[in-house]
């Protein structure tokens, strides 16, 4: 198994929204040299300051996490409405459906988790650390992105330190381990389609 990499938000590459109308902060993205429209899968933070249209990407799954500010409402093609907050499930929806957003009050920053569809899913769950916790082994690439605060991935000297801002890929499968530490995470898993 590959070691895990840490990154740094030095590592990341900041870049314009595919639409124009903001900048994003690109923490992953595979294949590692693709760019905006031909990834497989993608790992982001945006800040979303006015109120607006999402991005359209052809053949993508989205999934959706405000990380600060006061939320935003989505609205979709059908007509449905979903207020996402800071405290909200990760809320997941395809990135080929015109979207639009309206802020509750002042901007926010959101992390985006996409894959192309046929090729990945993936999954993610937002995680309140306080102490220990097991990490279940998963034959997939994981991503630990830390929003607040700061943990150790394993026990003992083979263990890895990761702080705010900062995100701990391990591309390509995690045995089962420990995170100990305090703040707020996110762990993300790309699954490759059965049909892929």
């Amino acid at each position: 198994m590959p070691s895990p990499v840490l990154l740094k938000p030095s590592d990341y590459r900041r870049m314009p929204w595919k639409n124009g109308l903001g900048e994003t902060i690109e923490i992953a993205v595979f294949p590692p040299d693709a760019g905006i429209g031909d990834f497989d899968w993608r790992i982001s933070m945006a800040t979303v300051a006015t109120d607006g249209p999402f991005s359209l990407f052809p053949g993508i799954e989205r999934t959706l996490s405000v990380l600060s500010g006061d939320g935003l409402t989505l609205h979709r093609a059908d007509g449905t409405k979903q207020e996402l907050l800071v405290d909200t499930m990760p809320y997941s929806f395809p990135a080929d459906e015109q979207v639009s957003a309206t802020l509750v009050d002042s901007a926010i920053t959101d992390l985006n988790v996409m894959t192309r569809r046929g090729r990945f899913d993936h999954g993610v769950e937002r995680l309140h650390l306080d102490g220990s916790v097991a990490m279940p082994a998963r034959e997939n690439p994981v991503i630990v992105f830390c929003l607040t605060g700061q943990a150790s991935l394993g026990e003992g000297p083979g263990s890895i330190a990761l702080g705010t801002g900062e995100s701990l890929l391990v591309g390509d499968a995690m045995p089962s381990s420990i995170l100990t530490g305090h703040g707020i995470f996110f762990i993300i898993e790309i699954i490759a389609s059965r049909s892929a």
